[in-house]
C-alpha cells in the first residue's frame, strides 16, 4: 500500500476478477478484511434498453419536469 491508500492489484487477480482500468469496484470491510467487488455499470447494464425516437433539446428541464410528474403522480 503507498503513503495514499493506493493498493496495486496483481495481474492475474484482476483478470480472474474481470477488472480492468476505470471499472466500478465498491470497496467493504468485513469482520476486519478488506473485500472488493466488481461493479457493473448503470448506464452499460441498461444500454439499449430503451430507444429514444428524439431526445429533448434541454435534458435538465425534461428530467426535472418528468420528475415532478411522476411525484404528483404519487398523491393520486
Amino acid at each position: 500500500m503507498d503513503d495514499k491508500g493506493r493498493v496495486a492489484i496483481p495481474k492475474a487477480i484482476r483478470e480472474k476478477a474481470g477488472v480492468r482500468p476505470g471499472d466500478l469496484v465498491a470497496v467493504y470491510l468485513e469482520e476486519g478484511r478488506i473485500s472488493i467487488e466488481p461493479l457493473e455499470s448503470t448506464a452499460d447494464k441498461y444500454y439499449g434498453a430503451y430507444k429514444v425516437e428524439k431526445w429533448p433539446e434541454d435534458l435538465d428541464e425534461f428530467v426535472v419536469e418528468a420528475l415532478r410528474k411522476w411525484w404528483a403522480s404519487r398523491g393520486t
